[in-house]
């Protein structure tokens, strides 16, 4: 478990009231719900530590972009950029955000259909906890 300690660990509690946004992405929001930021709000985050966000009092979504008034989260790292569009649509609009969409050309067809435990094969999601898990 990653722990907000230090300056980020007193700075983070006090940046929502001052903040438009508060975000975070992948297990990220781990470090949010330390700070109590996401107490009962819903949150999304890396699948791999999905308990650990809802053992920290978050409501866990399995969906890549959540967004709870001024607080958004993103799943894992590639649901960054969705979080981003997201984001743009909501500050300057929809039109906005498809233009940025365009010119990052971010159109994604992955080469593998492998990208969350619900779509990957049962095997492999228990390897891929084993080596989260240093085994």
């Amino acid at each position: 478990m990653v722990r907000a300690a230090g300056v980020v660990g007193r700075w983070l509690p006090r940046v929502p009231p001052a903040a438009t946004w508060t975000t975070s992405v992948c297990s990220g929001s781990t470090l949010l719900a330390q700070a109590g930021i996401l107490d009962g709000r819903p949150a999304t985050t890396h699948w791999a530590v999905r308990d650990e966000l809802a053992a920290l009092g978050a409501v866990v979504s399995t969906d890549r972009v959540v967004v709870d008034g001024d607080v958004v989260t993103g799943a894992g790292v590639s649901a960054g950029i969705d979080m981003a569009l997201t984001l743009v649509g909501r500050i300057w609009g929809d039109d906005r955000a498809r233009f940025t969409q365009l010119l990052i050309e971010y159109d994604p067809d992955p080469p593998y259909r492998t990208g969350s435990p619900e779509a990957a094969p049962a095997e492999l999601v228990a390897f891929a906890r084993g080596v989260f898990a240093g085994r």
